[in-house]
């Protein structure tokens, strides 16, 4: 029996990207008067070990500017959706909300994204 090489890679991609991407589901902030913020980010991704698995989470400003990252250590295959947090996240006083966006280590950014409105304490 002979297989292509064209096969075999098809196979090899569709048996990787089955995971799809990795979405944000919901988020929240705890900002104290400092402007610093306690951002929690629950994520869905349909890890399937370490090689394709929802590896971070950004915080980003409206316009794009990278203001945290948080690296997850590991996969989460049997705890989905996962709820992870990030503390002491510098959020200048201009901006109301934020974007947050997940990474997968097959697909990189890509899948749901969440903006998050930003309550903050009364100056």
């Amino acid at each position: 029996m002979k297989i292509s090489k064209i096969g075999i890679i098809l196979t090899v991609i569709s048996i990787t990207a089955g995971a799809g991407q990795a979405d944000v589901l919901r988020a929240s902030a705890d900002c104290d008067a400092d402007n610093i913020c306690s951002i929690s980010v629950t994520v869905r991704h349909a890890d399937t070990g370490w090689t394709h698995y929802a590896d971070a989470w950004e915080v980003l400003t409206p316009d794009g500017e990278l203001l945290a990252t948080r690296v997850l250590a590991h996969p989460h295959v049997d705890e989905q959706p996962f709820t992870r947090s990030l503390p002491r996240v510098p959020v200048p006083a201009e901006i109301t909300s934020v974007i947050l966006r997940a990474h997968d280590s097959v697909h990189g950014y890509g899948g749901r994204e969440f903006r998050l409105k930003l309550d903050r304490p009364l100056q």
